[in-house]
């Protein structure tokens, strides 16, 4: 059976009219409802032209055969909807971070050729300043009402009366046509780059990124299997934006197995204490998080707070791996849970979990998926466990088809190797002898000082065991005398003041000395994305800025 997300989502809600689906604030709808509503909102797209416009492998494994609609959007009930609605209509719905600029948006519109917009209205006005500038300019514009007030862009429509205008039955045939072929795109982040259309076949992202499968692992024999093993158990709670791949994974994952997604009451930022609330109050069973930046603050809300957070079972992490020390805060204030970080990215799927259950030690190193391996430098052959060489994560087998449109990046990223595809995100690693993986950093910010290469993500760990030190970003500087050295840009929680040897010293227990920073950079804040990743870009203006004079001391 060759899986799609819209004909499992359709086989659940037939099954299961009446179990929670989708939770916002006071909004609250089944199963039976949501198939409606994105029903709804599959034929308003089909009735504006936008949906499938030629067979799968008809054109290069880096282009699109559906048309793209952007999903400019907050966490809310729309986002959801977007995804299976356009899913529905046999278009490609894309992520769009809600923090671009107009020429940043302006470029992601432009690369995704997007013939069909959802937005909130507070983002109207950056819309409105890039359309006229447009090659072409998408053919549906949905704007969805929130506090801002924002009028209506001219010729878009309002997402609620738009819905109200459609029947919420498909028309005969649309859903016989939907195909393990169509295409799940998801964009990267840009924070090292240009933002990349990452292409998959929903048939292979259902698996390796959601691991919609047995649980041995082997693939469903039919829809009513799957169905049948969707107990509805779940109630997902991702805190961070559903514009970055880890969040809407998890709650797709949610969705996949017959669960319900639940957004936090204020989702224009992740505050602490709102999402904890909405978990409490909606008896929120999995909550994801990315990294310790989101973490740590959690962890202080937690305890100063009181929380009943008895149907927690999973605290997940995605995007961004948790310390051990963020992780054993979490098992001691939420009682009962699992602690799972998942390897993996937009252009890989999961690779491996490090999980950590109650009355175990974190540990940082993963547990690797039966597809992923560690290859050579030279891409040339698979690193056999213990060998010492730094190598490449790779995955095989189910892996994206390429970037939209990019065939010079869709060879780099996704090279064949003796007739195999693999997909090789760009993270560096080691394959320890018990066969685990140690994940080092990507090597898009790996800082090569003095002829030693220095993963700016191993750094940002050590740094963080020392108790004072709230969050750290790490990053190169060009330096004369050692090509690039090492800075370390910190937020000390409030009230203290570690001295650089203090810092140094903490972090000296876990890395080699010359990986420590050559600076150490007091900030009030850090940058980072809405998901918790960091942001390397400012980081390196942040540390330029910031380079001593020629009488100051060094670290």
């Amino acid at each position: 059976m060759e899986l799609n997300a819209a004909a499992i989502c359709n086989a659940i809600a037939r099954e299961h009219p009446d179990r929670d689906c989708l939770i916002h604030r006071d909004r609250s709808f089944t199963w039976g409802e949501t198939a409606a509503r994105t029903n709804q909102l599959a034929n308003l797209l089909v009735a504006h032209g936008l949906g499938c416009n030629g067979e799968f492998g008809s054109v290069a494994r880096w282009e699109s055969v559906h048309d793209q609609v952007g999903l400019y959007l907050y966490n809310g009930i729309e986002y959801m909807e977007g995804l299976l609605g356009a899913w529905k209509a046999r278009a490609a719905p894309f992520n769009i971070n809600y923090r671009y600029v107009a020429e940043e948006l302006q470029y992601l519109l432009e690369d995704s050729h997007a013939g069909g917009l959802i937005y909130h209205a507070a983002f109207a006005p950056t819309l409105a300043e890039v359309l006229p500038d447009l090659s072409q300019a998408p053919t549906l514009l949905l704007q969805v009402a929130d506090e801002s007030g924002n009028d209506l862009i001219a010729g878009a429509l309002d997402y609620e009366q738009a819905l109200a205008s459609q029947d919420s039955v498909l028309p005969a045939g649309l859903s016989d046509s939907w195909s393990g072929d169509d295409l799940y795109l998801c964009y990267t982040g840009g924070t090292t780059g240009m933002p990349k259309g990452s292409m998959w076949r929903q048939a292979d992202f259902l698996v390796s990124a959601l691991g919609v499968t047995r649980r041995d692992g082997s693939d469903f024999e039919s829809m009513e299997e799957l169905v049948q093993l969707a107990a509805g158990s779940v109630r997902a709670l991702p805190a961070p934006p559903l514009m970055h791949g880890a969040a809407h994974w998890n709650a797709l994952a949610a969705w996949a197995a017959g669960g319900a997604v639940i957004i936090q009451d204020q989702p224009q930022s992740i505050d602490p204490d709102d999402v904890l609330r909405t978990a409490e109050r909606h008896g929120a069973t999995s909550l994801l998080l990315v990294g310790d930046p989101i973490a740590r603050p959690m962890v202080d809300a937690l305890r100063r707070g009181s929380y009943d957070l008895h149907a927690v079972r999973h605290v997940l992490s995605g995007g961004a791996i948790l310390s051990p020390s963020v992780k054993a805060e979490l098992l001691e204030l939420i009682p009962g849970a699992t602690i799972v970080d998942v390897l993996g990215s937009s252009e890989s799927g999961r690779q491996g979990v490090s999980m950590t259950r109650p009355g175990e030690s974190p540990s940082t190193s993963f547990s690797p998926s039966a597809t992923a391996v560690v290859l050579s430098d030279d891409l040339a052959r698979h690193l056999s466990p213990g060998d010492a060489e730094l190598g490449w994560l790779a995955q095989t087998g189910r892996v994206p088809l390429g970037y939209l449109d990019d065939e010079t990046k869709t060879a780099k990223t996704f090279p064949l190797i003796d007739g195999i595809r693999y997909a090789v995100a760009g993270d560096r690693a080691r394959l320890n002898a018990d066969g685990s993986i140690e994940l080092l950093g990507r090597d898009s910010v790996c800082i090569n000082t003095g002829g030693e290469k220095v993963f700016a993500e191993e750094v940002e760990t050590a740094l963080k065991t020392h108790p004072d030190v709230f969050d750290a970003v790490v990053c190169g500087r060009k330096s004369e005398r050692w090509g690039q050295e090492v800075v370390a840009l910190i937020q000390l929680r409030e009230g203290r003041n570690p001295s650089d040897s203090d810092l140094s010293d903490a972090a000296g227990i876990h890395i080699a000395r010359y990986k420590l920073p050559k600076q150490i950079v007091r900030l009030p804040e850090l940058v980072r994305a809405p998901s918790g990743k960091a942001d390397y870009r400012w980081a390196v203006a942040a540390a330029e800025n910031a380079r001593p004079g020629p009488d100051q001391n060094r670290t």
